[in-house]
């Protein structure tokens, strides 16, 4: 996992891959890994998404974040741009929609060390994502943190418009 150096660290941006069954559409959405989230639950949960490096063009870091948190290739279909939210941390993350399909069984995050538990145990890895799951746009808004609940919304908004 990079981080620190060469980071734009209030700036991260990341992809929410849907896909459609029917008339309904599903979103992955992707829950953070490590001790501290293992019993955080509703509202914790997130689109893959990453630092940005500077320099680094927003939609790059969203699609070379989504491959390093997923192990998922990125769908060859156009990026909808579904713009900023703020977090609230301060951190700004940009976001953009895909078109495509993955199995959650064959996730295959990146990984992080961090001392567990804090002060006296020794450094462990972690997924930096433990899981990923389809979920209806009401059941990702309930998961979703509170920020990141409004990019299904436009979502759902941006394919209702392209739909008439």
């Amino acid at each position: 996992m990079r981080r620190a150096v060469g980071r734009v660290s209030a700036v991260s941006a990341g992809l929410l891959l849907y896909r459609r069954r029917g008339d309904e559409v599903e979103v992955l959405i992707a829950h953070p890994g490590g001790p501290l989230f293992a019993r955080r639950d509703e509202g914790w949960w997130s689109i893959p998404k990453g630092l940005a490096d500077e320099g680094e063009a927003l939609e790059a870091t969203a699609c070379r974040e989504f491959v390093e948190e997923t192990g998922f290739d990125v769908p060859h279909g156009p990026l909808i741009p579904l713009g900023d939210v703020r977090l609230r941390s301060g951190k700004r993350v940009h976001a953009w929609a895909v078109e495509g399909d993955a199995d959650p069984a064959a996730l295959a995050s990146n990984t992080f060390v961090m001392t567990w538990p804090p002060g006296v145990g020794t450094p462990r890895t972690f997924e930096e994502i433990d899981r990923v799951v389809w979920a209806d746009p009401d059941q990702a808004r309930r998961a979703l943190n509170r920020e990141q609940a409004e990019l299904v919304d436009r979502l759902l908004k941006v394919l209702a418009e392209t739909a008439d």
